[in-house]
């Protein structure tokens, strides 16, 4: 195996559930220049934001929500639909 290939710069950091508001802590490398003070330690952390998680995903909630930010649902089943006739 490659040695030194991973970062060594983890820190701990709050990502958030745009979409619920549901929050974790976790370590990451990722950069943030917001931070949130996680309420379970009062600490100051920095937070990354994320537009789905596992709280918020169908496949994990069981929920037939379909989650569809650019349109893209709507253009295949245009395209798909023109093929069909």
């Amino acid at each position: 195996m490659k040695q030194d290939i991973h970062p060594k710069n983890y820190r701990m950091v709050v990502f958030k559930d745009m979409s619920n508001g549901t929050t974790f802590l976790s370590r990451s490398t990722a950069h943030s220049s917001e931070t949130i003070v996680w309420e379970e330690d009062g600490k100051e952390y920095p937070v990354i934001k994320l537009e789905i998680s596992n709280t918020s995903h169908p496949f994990y909630t069981g929920k037939n929500v379909l989650v569809d930010t650019a349109g893209r649902i709507d253009k295949f089943k245009k395209r798909y639909e023109k093929k069909a006739k």
